[in-house]
């Protein structure tokens, strides 16, 4: 059986551990935080993966789908935890994706100003990305993700059981952020066996988070592909899933930094191997969509201080590049065409 793999996350005064592998849910008794008396479990309907609290706790069901990813969502959870009578010292419990974590941490540092979230990821997706480093929030008409807050957990399990009945559409999303750490590292990710690329994974979400909470420089890389990728999603009404808008966000990502004259055609082409090649996913652009109205929503992406801004391939590796024109982004747009 494979062994179980333990990751700390070094957030400076609120470090927390995260475990990985088969069977890991065993754990999330033993990372319930000892004040708690009571926990709120949120979670969906249908999921594959049940979790015994170890203490009184009730639980609460949000709906299936991005469009219940919203303020009214999580007033309600906040009404809901008022009702059990849920104090700061409890814990709120969140099973499922990467849905479930955003709203249920965002409703966690809401509430009472703050209360300990305990995440167990049900999806590849949350394993290696939703689930870590402590951002959450919600959806606006406007954009995504455009209201929320930085709630650490207090730990995260990740059993990886619950993948084998993941439908192959969320598989292809977990892969889609999973490539992302191939360019942010160089590592050869495939080298490894599920639970090591995915405590991989987290080990190298969790550098990064710990030498930037806040994203406020090095941070920003782990959005590699995210500002065309919520753009995607904002325009297709999130027809077109968050981990699939990223596999055609990092090949936009590595176009644009070629027209920039940062990268050679060679390193292009090194993207579409692991993004297309390797994982199966697909990387042009949805049909239909319009590029000049894909320009206006990236200008309202969260890195967008200076202009259009992304994280792009160089020389040296990933960096943020602020200030880019329209020209160039038009250009790279146009060679995704379908």
């Amino acid at each position: 059986m494979t062994a179980l793999r333990h990751v700390q996350v070094p957030i400076p005064g609120r470090s927390y551990e995260v475990v990985v592998g088969p069977g890991a849910a065993e754990f999330v008794g033993k990372l319930i935080p000892a004040s708690a008396r009571r926990a709120a479990v949120v979670t969906q309907e249908g999921l594959p993966l049940s979790v015994t609290a170890n203490i009184p706790h009730e639980q609460f069901v949000v709906g299936h789908g991005e469009q219940h990813k919203t303020l009214a969502t999580v007033e309600q959870l906040c009404r809901d935890f008022a009702g059990m009578g849920l104090t700061r010292d409890d814990v709120v419990i969140a099973v499922g994706g990467g849905m479930v974590t955003d709203i249920a941490g965002f409703a966690a540092s809401c509430y009472h100003r703050g209360v300990p979230v305990l995440y167990v990821a049900t999806t590849l997706l949350a394993m290696v990305d939703a689930a870590v480093g402590g951002k959450t929030g919600v959806n606006l008409p406007e954009g995504k993700n455009l209201v929320g807050a930085y709630w650490q957990p207090v730990g995260v399990v990740c059993d990886i059981d619950a993948l084998d009945a993941l439908p192959d559409r969320e598989v292809r999303c977990g892969l889609g952020e999973m490539a992302k750490y191939h360019f942010l590292t160089g590592d050869d990710l495939l080298a490894l066996d599920l639970t090591d690329r995915i405590a991989r994974c987290v080990e190298i979400k969790a550098d990064v988070v710990a030498s930037d909470e806040r994203e406020d420089g090095r941070r920003a890389l782990l959005n590699y592909g995210h500002t065309l990728a919520h753009a995607l999603e904002t325009e297709t009404d999130h027809t077109l899933a968050h981990g699939e808008a990223v596999d055609v966000g990092m090949m936009f990502a590595a176009h644009l930094a070629n027209v920039l004259g940062r990268i050679d055609v060679g390193r292009v082409d090194e993207h579409f191997h692991v993004v297309a090649e390797a994982y199966g996913l697909a990387t042009d652009l949805p049909a239909g969509v319009e590029p000049q109205r894909l320009v206006t929503l990236m200008r309202r992406d969260k890195k967008a201080r200076s202009g259009l801004t992304f994280v792009l391939d160089g020389p040296d590796g990933l960096e943020v590049v602020a200030g880019v024109d329209d020209r160039p982004v038009l250009e790279a747009l146009a060679r995704m065409a379908p």
